[in-house]
């Protein structure tokens, strides 16, 4: 029987999938400087770019459930490091592409190895740590990625300048490579010896997991649907610049990022799943007040609080989603942060396209009046489930 991991290994383990879900975090936020790179080089028009783009949802959607399935068979280490080596290649794909279609296949392929990254990563943290340990360690690795989307297109950007289109990509992939010796490295018990994992039908049948799902699709698109749109708001209400609009997700960014690992200590002390559901409720509540922006001053301070909402529910649903599934009896970690997964994409395909179309007909102001009373009962209702069953 394999022992436990020792805290020195456990702590590493953290590290490494902090690194790997920042790269990740990064190879997708990277690209925004170059686009217009990609534009000129193979007279791609703004449609073809944005197809390039969307297709990173497709391997996403495919891959996050029966990755998360495989590797609650055969342990964590073998995908994490074959997820970050898919990534690496992706990148150099990215570097050397010889025209559009080998940048799509880049792109398929990346959207595959974020899923791996962060269903995977998610995964084995669950494995290591208890209920009472998880949010905490789990809002260190979302520090991270939030550090690594706050980083990316500054860095992007002055990679470009320095070495040319290649550069940045090349980065990804020695960054990738780098990180998945680690984990290759890494002491942690190849597959858990103590339980078999469960079928995707069975824990989509735990009422928990149902809930957390919903939540995280809500959640996220109602998160997704914000940035757009008040994008949009700040620009034409107070005339933002693109500048200052970067700078006001800029400070919620860093808001987030700090508070992270304390509202998943939070979750671990009163429970992920009541956590979730107040800052779902919360994000609904502080929704209209992202309309009452009049300066630069006060749309950083209004979402600010926005942000505070947001940092209130995305680790402890990450703690939640573990909750959810050991109460099933087996910790089929993997195939349960693939539903997370999944569940948050939908979020965001749907929260822009449904914000963006009712923007487009009522503004912010309305448009928050209608979203967010919708987004606080549909928290009212789902802690009204009964989850003990």
């Amino acid at each position: 029987m394999e022992s436990a991991p020792s805290l020195k290994s456990r702590g590493l383990a953290v590290a490494l999938v902090t690194g790997a879900t920042f790269t990740d975090i990064l190879a997708y936020s990277i690209a925004v400087p170059v686009l217009p790179h990609l534009s000129r080089q193979f007279g791609a028009s703004p449609t073809v770019i944005g197809l390039l783009f969307a297709s990173f949802g497709v391997t996403l959607f495919a891959v996050s459930v029966p990755m998360g399935g495989y590797s609650d068979r055969i342990g964590r280490k073998f995908p994490l490091v074959g997820g970050l080596l898919a990534l690496a290649a992706a990148s150099i794909l990215f570097a050397f592409a010889p025209d559009m279609t080998w940048l799509f296949i880049a792109r398929l392929i990346q959207g595959g190895a974020d899923a791996v990254t962060w269903v995977v990563g998610f995964a084995l943290i669950a494995d290591l740590y208890a209920s009472d340990e998880r949010g905490r360690v789990m809002g260190f690795v979302m520090s991270g990625s939030t550090f690594g989307f706050m980083v990316g297109p500054t860095l992007g950007g002055w990679l470009y300048e320095t070495g040319g289109i290649r550069l940045p990509y090349l980065f990804i992939a020695a960054l990738s490579m780098v990180i998945a010796l680690g984990i290759a490295l890494l002491d942690i018990p190849s597959k858990s010896k103590e339980h078999e994992p469960l079928p995707l039908s069975t824990i989509l049948r735990v009422p928990a997991v149902a809930t957390c799902a919903i939540a995280v699709v809500v959640g996220g698109g109602t998160i997704a649907m914000v940035e757009p749109v008040l994008s949009m708001f700040l620009n034409s209400a107070i005339g933002l610049g693109p500048a200052r609009v970067g700078l006001v997700f800029g400070g919620g960014a860093v808001v987030a990022a700090l508070l992270h690992p304390v509202f998943g200590q939070i979750a671990d002390r009163v429970g992920g799943r009541q956590l979730t559901l107040w800052g779902l409720a919360a994000i609904g509540a502080t929704l209209p007040i992202l309309s009452q922006s009049w300066n630069f001053l006060s749309a950083v301070g209004l979402y600010v609080i926005g942000a505070l909402a947001i940092a209130t529910m995305i680790t402890p649903s990450l703690t939640f989603m573990a909750e959810a599934t050991a109460s099933a009896g087996s910790p089929s970690f993997g195939v349960a942060y693939g539903i997370y997964n999944v569940a948050w994409a939908v979020g965001l395909l749907v929260g822009p396209a449904l914000g963006g179309f009712l923007y487009e007909r009522l503004g912010l102001p309305v448009l928050s009046l209608i979203w967010a009373p919708a987004v606080v009962l549909i928290a009212l209702m789902l802690s009204r489930i009964d989850n003990s069953s």
